[in-house]
């Protein structure tokens, strides 16, 4: 089984930053790509940002120039870099991986529990 562990989320003032954290735990033979997803209050959950284990990463648009995501493949561990927040970045960022078990052929979507982050003055 792979389990991701989320933190950093919280309230921050608009223009401020916030880092959040997501850490992969379990035995698997890949787990890659991760990244973020959030879902605010009443709309679909929706891609803020994936990296590979190369460093390849994607964004969504609405976050391009203000959020970095990045990697420790050593200890499984994804960080967003959140700068420059608006109060439409309010909502639940969960953390997402994609993995392939040990002994399994197929690949299997692994959701963190989720993280509040809030931007409001």
């Amino acid at each position: 089984q792979v389990h991701l562990v989320e933190s950093g989320g919280g309230l921050v003032q608009p223009g401020g930053s916030l880092r959040l954290s997501c850490a992969a735990s379990g035995v698997a033979r890949r787990i890659d790509p991760m990244g973020w997803y959030r879902q605010a209050p009443g709309k679909q959950r929706e891609l803020v940002a994936t990296i590979t284990s190369a460093g390849n990463t994607n964004y969504a648009d609405n976050v391009k120039g203000r959020f970095t995501l990045s990697r420790d493949n050593a200890k499984m561990t994804v960080f967003l870099q959140m700068n420059s927040l608006k109060p439409e970045d309010t909502a639940v960022y969960y953390c997402n991986a994609v993995a392939v078990l040990l002994g399994a052929a197929s690949e299997i979507e692994v959701w963190g529990q989720g993280t509040l982050v809030t931007v409001s003055s």
